[in-house]
């Protein structure tokens, strides 16, 4: 008798447990964030059911059989000059304002990917590398390199930020080498003296073994930041032959020597001269050494990263810079057309992350270096003392990183004219489909999941993030 009543409340606790997981597929939540602010990144009160009846609507459907790249996370690059302003903070709001960025609990947004410049950006103070020399000095050997210039900002911030979210990855992109081993010994463009390749590449492994021993583990490393761009302070020229012969002779090389298992990214700018970096993933000698390629959007077409997805299809892409500067109170929030051109954009050719340009900014965009520093560079935060205004960059990564952590692979979902989307199967089981109306009135249709539907509609020039 007793063995009965147990078999039957286990069949009855059973049936309830899949019931209750039946009625959990058959329901969406949404957070939207509609132009006029009157929703941000807000969970609406009313949920969405999924049902088996006709729908009139166009219908977007996703399908989770078809699986694509797995993602890496997304978030923003924490310039010399953000890490500067947050070190300026008071340590309990410096705190406070880190785990908003970097937990996923309450009101965190789970940012879980950083770009850091491997010596200065042009969102730096001042310029410097790790070997800075008096003229006519040379230091091949690498005796004089030190961390030094980071430990002021960007070494405590990412400590702090470690010690909130372990294990977030880190991508290192040098804006220069040191002037001494340029063409035009100077820190503003020219380019890499082929007789310093060797120290060059001995640079960033010290680089990477210095951050390591800091505790801090650099997932990634571009080989220069922006190569055909010689306008900012710092820069540095290095064509598509240039990279290929500096990544098979000596930075791969010395990386394998070092046993570095820091992954190397070639290219890292626009998509709008895509020889290079077929021409470089063409090449056995240094491909052998490449994870894959860094893009930014400035130029070019996103569908560019699928094309080289094709041409090599067991090579990484990732979207490593772009700039979202419309600031808070800046007339409407205009986050429909960056989610669809950027975050989506990248996300369905392929890209594993997606990082914005950049972190924080002072009210007056800096700081950033003299000519040839961005001054238009807003940052996703504006950090005036201990005064953090959040801009659209902000949200806009926020439909993802609080929904899309790690581990989870984008799934296949359809395209609609102006209705913009992606889909993603996290590691929990959950279904996470972010779509962009970026038409100027709002836009009805049905989503279909497993040949079961729900109706919705999302305003003009707005975003919405299905979870279910």
């Amino acid at each position: 008798m007793k063995l009965r009543l147990v078999l039957f409340l286990f069949c009855a606790l059973l049936i309830s447990c899949l019931s209750s997981n039946a009625q959990q597929e058959r329901e969406a939540r949404l957070w939207l964030t509609t132009p006029d602010r009157a929703a941000v990144v807000a969970l609406q009160a009313t949920s969405l059911h999924f049902s088996s009846e006709t729908v009139q609507s166009p219908v977007l459907t996703v399908d989770d059989a078809q699986h694509f790249q797995t993602i890496d996370g997304f978030g923003f690059a924490l310039t010399g000059g953000s890490a500067q302003l947050l070190m300026r903070m008071g340590a309990a709001q410096r705190t406070t304002l880190l785990k908003k960025l970097f937990t996923t609990g309450d009101d965190g947004i789970g940012v879980s990917y950083l770009r850091v410049s491997i010596g200065a950006s042009d969102m730096n103070e001042r310029v410097y590398s790790y070997d800075d020399l008096p003229a006519g000095e040379t230091d091949a050997e690498m005796a004089k390199f030190s961390l030094g210039p980071d430990r002021a900002d960007v070494i405590p911030v990412l400590k702090e930020i470690l010690a909130i979210r372990p294990g977030i990855k880190i991508l290192g992109s040098p804006w220069s080498a040191p002037a001494w081993m340029k063409t035009n010994d100077d820190v503003k463009g020219g380019e890499l003296k082929p007789e310093y390749y060797g120290a060059f590449a001995k640079y960033l492994v010290k680089y990477i073994e210095g951050m390591r021993a800091e505790g801090i583990a650099i997932d990634a490393i571009t080989v220069e930041n922006e190569p055909l761009n010689p306008k900012n302070t710092p820069s540095m020229v290095m064509f598509a032959q240039e990279q290929d012969a500096f990544i098979a002779k000596d930075l791969g090389p010395a990386f394998e020597k070092a046993a570095i298992r820091t992954k190397i990214l070639l290219y890292d700018h626009n998509p709008d001269v895509p020889s290079y970096p077929l021409s470089i993933l063409g090449d056995p000698a240094a491909s052998k050494y490449v994870d894959g390629t860094a893009f930014h959007l400035y130029g070019g077409e996103g569908s560019v990263l699928t094309q080289v997805h094709d041409a090599y299809p067991k090579k990484n892409l990732y979207l490593t810079e772009q700039s979202v500067t419309s600031r808070h109170g800046e007339g409407p929030l205009g986050i429909a057309e960056p989610v669809s051109r950027v975050m989506i954009g990248a996300t369905r050719n392929w890209s594993r992350n997606v990082l914005l340009w950049n972190l924080a900014a002072d009210p007056q965009n800096g700081p950033h270096t003299n000519n040839g520093g961005c001054t238009g560079c807003s940052g996703a935060i504006t950090l005036d003392g201990d005064s953090a205004t959040k801009n659209v960059a902000y949200y806009v990564v926020e439909h993802f990183s609080q929904f899309v952590p790690p581990g989870s692979v984008r799934v296949a979902s359809s395209e609609m004219e102006q209705l913009a989307s992606v889909a993603f199967l996290t590691p929990e089981g959950k279904v996470v489909l972010v779509v962009s109306n970026t038409g100027n009135f709002p836009k009805s249709f049905a989503v279909n999941y497993h040949g079961k539907f729900f109706q919705t509609a999302i305003p003009a020039e707005s975003v919405g993030t299905y979870v279910w």
